[in-house]
């Protein structure tokens, strides 16, 4: 007479374990079952924020803007001179010919935004992230852009006169053309980064011997067009 063979008891636990997590338990879940929760709420009309009108040809000179949520805000020739910034997210923004003229950036978000003939001279941007920002020739002259990042940022023609770049992020930074003169480099990552025809007199801790030829400007002065400043003063 044979003697039935029951599985053990650690057997059974497996066995149910695999039938709960097949598929036919389970069913038909993939990843539209669970969708991101996005803000789709529309920017208001007028857009205003502690007082300041967020729209192209603004003026809001020492505007209090902390922490603001100005993700793809069109500021093109806008006057924020003096205005503070700290904290704010302006991903995307639209900065062109902004006059940003000791403005305070401690700690903004900058990604991908376009700044082209900005004016940041004076400004403190301590730990801004500009990664991939786009700042041909804008004004950075005096600026302090200690343990800032400005990784892959296109900097072409920029001015960077007199600046700060302590414990910077410059790696693959494009430098063409940009003025660093007088600016101070001190523990910079400057891994990948282009200084074609960058102008370096006066420069701290600036890799002066990066360019092996000679300089566009060096043999033709009339193609050194060093930035102008956003705003007149």
């Amino acid at each position: 007479m044979h003697q039935r063979c029951f599985p053990s008891r650690s057997r059974l636990v497996a066995i149910l374990l695999m039938a709960l997590a097949s598929p036919a338990f389970v069913g038909n879940v993939d990843a539209q079952d669970y969708p991101v929760i996005e803000n789709t709420e529309d920017r208001p009309d007028p857009w205003v924020i502690n007082g300041c009108t967020i729209a192209p040809k603004t003026v809001c000179k020492n505007a209090d803007l902390r922490f603001a949520d100005l993700k793809d805000a069109n500021l093109e020739d806008a006057d924020l001179q003096g205005a503070v910034l700290s904290r704010a997210d302006l991903r995307h923004a639209n900065l062109q010919g902004a006059n940003l003229k000791g403005a305070n950036l401690d700690g903004a978000r900058l990604e991908i935004a376009f700044m082209a003939r900005a004016d940041l001279s004076g400004a403190t941007m301590k730990g801004a992230n500009f990664t991939s920002a786009r700042v041909a020739k804008a004004d950075f002259s005096g600026a302090d852009l200690t343990a800032a990042s400005l990784e892959n940022a296109m900097a072409k023609g920029a001015r960077f006169i007199g600046a700060r770049f302590i414990n910077t992020d410059l790696q693959e930074t494009k430098f063409y053309e940009a003025d660093l003169s007088n600016a101070v480099f001190d523990g910079v990552r400057i891994r990948f980064a282009i200084f074609q025809d960058a102008f370096m007199e006066g420069c701290k801790g600036c890799p002066h011997d990066w360019q092996t030829g000679v300089a566009v400007w060096a043999t033709d002065k009339s193609k050194w067009e060093p930035a102008e400043p956003a705003v007149k003063q």
